[in-house]
């Protein structure tokens, strides 16, 4: 995840290139993979992995750790520690977990049921990446942020990334991101329907923003015609959210359920 630019904008775009698609054309969803986080200890193996720790922002505190990620009361945790791991080197300890090569898919809907904490260098967030990228490494194969929260703001970023966004910086037409105000201290849920012709953005069941494919897109605009693989993590710190509080660790992420659609 890269650090975003805000910019005013003062409507939405709603045209769109690929004609008309019909959204649920028995107007039901019908549900094809979840997880509700009902046995304890490590996260399901057959559903998740560890991301591994790399030298993006997102990523440079994860540790596959039981103190970072496990399920409890029916509650998936993931947390951001001060590390107490003599044999790891770095400060602090991310929960951080994905589900590539063991589920991925192309359209649909997703529902992420989550509270967030709350402290100065918390980053944790719901997304998307592509399973086999078509388009080369970021940002040619698009990613898809779900939701992003910083620090103890009352607000959530809902952002996508593309080559036509990031490189090419056409950020106004269309608009490629929204913040919206969230329930404090309590559960949301935050969720995306992804059609072939745009990306729809939720939080609690209203629709925040649209994000549609242009005329004539090519895969540097719409680059979401391939399967993506979800991406849960409690980050710390990095260049977008700034420096990390000592005393307001640890934080955590608590995820009730996760829930794909077709």
């Amino acid at each position: 995840m890269k650090q975003i630019v805000i910019i005013f904008f003062a409507s939405l775009v709603a045209g769109c290139g690929a004609g008309n698609i019909q959204d649920k054309p028995d107007g039901k969803w019908e549900l094809i993979w979840q997880d509700e986080f009902e046995n304890e200890g490590k996260p399901d193996t057959e559903k998740w992995s560890h991301a591994p720790r790399n030298s993006a922002d997102w990523a440079r505190f994860c540790t596959d750790s039981d103190a970072t990620r496990f399920v409890k009361d029916g509650k998936l945790l993931l947390r951001g520690i001060i590390n107490t791991n003599k044999n790891d080197t770095v400060k602090y300890n991310t929960g951080c977990i994905r589900t590539t090569d063991k589920f991925s898919f192309k359209y649909g809907k997703i529902e992420v049921k989550a509270k967030l904490d709350k402290g100065k260098g918390s980053w944790p967030a719901i997304w998307m990446m592509p399973q086999d990228p078509e388009y080369g490494s970021w940002p040619h194969s698009g990613e898809i942020d779900i939701m992003e929260h910083l620090n103890y703001d009352t607000i959530v970023y809902q952002t996508l990334h593309t080559n036509y966004i990031d490189i090419q910086e056409k950020k106004e037409y269309p608009p490629y991101f929204t913040t919206i105000p969230f329930k404090i201290d309590t559960y949301n849920v935050y969720g995306v329907e992804w059609y072939p012709n745009r990306l729809d953005f939720f939080v609690n069941g209203k629709k925040t923003f649209s994000y549609p494919k242009i005329e004539n897109a090519d895969s540097k605009q719409w680059p979401f015609n391939q399967e993506f693989f979800i991406i849960l993590d409690q980050a710390l710190g990095g260049n977008w959210v700034g420096s990390i509080k000592d005393e307001d660790l640890p934080v955590e992420m608590l995820v009730d359920w996760v829930r794909v659609y077709k």
